[in-house]
């Protein structure tokens, strides 16, 4: 085997994890405006004036849907780009994918102006979406992640996961602000505005990332495909020896996916279609809780780095089980305090599972197919629980008669079999590490999966 070359320093952890985070909020922000739009003014928008309500409202709902339909595509496709050129050209592509998308949708027409054409040139761009989004995730966690000191994988990697925060902040607070102007002008031209502003973000996003150096793990896998010849396809590989923990860590992500638009997206539609609570209140609700998530994530991943980052998720998903009811009694009272005090305990309870997850699941799969073995788990997560949980939401209800307690009830379900497929994430990681360690394997191997392997 020939001498490798000296491994390069890595950039800063502080830099590398900061730059997945403006990418991740971006991307996010144009994510979450879409979800926002949809609970509140697709319906009428891109929809026929004489529909029924609730059918109005499942149309809108599955134009979020669709988005998700394409994101394993997009995980294949971009995962086998980032484990194959590298983490940072694939990250470029996806942030330009999804700011041209979310531009094009401020600019749609509406069923009024061109019909039936309208909800089909959304659809498009929601797709476009969901193909960019399916290839961002991975790369971004993967960055910060890769280039994180020995113990601190966890905290660095919730950076990337704080995107989610930032942008719901900045989607709902947009929506808010637009919702000053009054109804009448937010159902004209204000919902546009988010969708026009993301060209700014994504300008600064670009600047950013063009400037990042990619994973120093990227040498390692470089140095290998060198010595040794190409592998076969990383999917064709991940499915092969990995599809335990691919599946294992889809069930372990619903809560933290699925889970968050049934307490955001359909929350805000139960709120106001069946409840009649005030629209700006539940929008400046969402927002102080998007808040909260963004100021407790980095300090419960730190935890997660200290006590083990799988204790943390497991503590965040019997959190969701004890809150899952409560979440939604309250708003039947109609009590503002009440309503925002659930909101922000189920919020911090979610922030708990959602940040320390993502070094979990990178621990999981082999530095040269992890960008694709973690974009697969996390986007057919999204696809089967997050894509269709208001749609899923909407329909339990309406079995029930609009009673919230079936959304609630699936809501827990899925909790429970999240905090045993946790536990599972970490056995697998515990095996691979040991089988890596072993007598004969290749060095480059340990080599590039040290930063995994130094975890607690």
């Amino acid at each position: 085997m020939s001498d490798r070359t000296t491994p390069r320093t890595p950039q800063s952890p502080f830099r590398s994890a900061l730059a997945a985070l403006a990418g991740t909020s971006i991307e996010w922000y144009d994510f979450y405006a879409f979800a926002t739009a949809a609970a509140i003014v697709f319906d009428d928008v891109f929809f026929p004036a004489d529909m029924p309500t609730a059918l109005k409202t499942i149309s809108s709902f599955a134009t979020f849907a669709v988005g998700f339909l394409l994101r394993p595509l997009g995980g294949i496709v971009f995962g086998h780009i980032g484990d194959r050129v590298g983490r940072k050209k694939t990250l470029v592509i996806t942030l330009l994918m999804m700011g041209i998308a979310s531009f094009a949708i401020g600019l749609l027409p509406t069923y009024e102006q061109v019909g039936v054409l309208s909800p089909v040139l959304l659809i498009t761009l929601r797709l476009v979406q969901g193909i960019a989004i399916g290839g961002e995730w991975g790369g971004a966690v993967l960055i910060a992640v890769e280039n994180a000191p020995e113990g601190k994988a966890t905290f660095f990697g919730s950076f990337a996961q704080l995107g989610s925060s930032v942008g719901a902040l900045l989607s709902t607070g947009a929506f808010s602000l637009m919702n000053l102007f009054g109804d009448q002008a937010f159902d004209s031209w204000g919902w546009r505005v988010p969708f026009l502003a993301s060209a700014v973000l994504v300008a600064i996003g670009l600047v950013v990332r063009t400037k990042l150096e990619d994973s120093p793990v990227m040498d390692d896998i470089h140095a290998d495909r060198a010595e040794q010849g190409d592998r076969r396809l990383p999917v064709a590989e991940v499915l092969h020896k990995s599809w335990k923990t691919v599946l294992t860590g889809v069930f372990a992500l619903a809560t933290a996916t699925g889970g968050y638009y049934v307490v955001t997206s359909y929350l805000l539609s139960y709120g106001t279609d069946d409840l009649h609570l005030s629209e700006s209140m539940l929008l400046n609700g969402l927002t102080l809780a998007a808040f909260l998530e963004l100021v407790v994530t980095p300090f419960l991943s730190l935890l997660g780095d200290r006590i083990g980052a799988h204790k943390v998720v497991v503590a965040g998903l019997v959190g969701v089980v004890l809150l899952a009811i409560p979440q939604f009694m309250v708003m039947d009272g109609g009590s503002v305090v009440l309503i925002y005090l659930m909101m922000l305990a189920m919020r911090l309870v979610m922030s708990a599972l959602y940040g320390p997850i993502a070094a979990i699941l990178a621990d999981g799969f082999a530095p040269y197919v992890r960008y694709t073995g973690i974009s697969l788990s996390y986007q057919i997560c999204n696809l089967v629980f997050a894509g269709f949980a208001p749609v899923t939401a909407v329909w339990l209800s309406s079995l029930a008669g609009g009673a919230y307690w079936p959304p609630a009830s699936a809501l827990m379900a899925v909790s429970v079999i999240g905090i045993w497929c946790t536990l599972r994430l970490r056995t697998y990681h515990l095996r691979r590490i040991a089988a890596e360690s072993a007598p004969g394997t290749a060095p480059a191997s340990v080599s590039a999966s040290a930063v995994a392997s130094t975890r607690a």
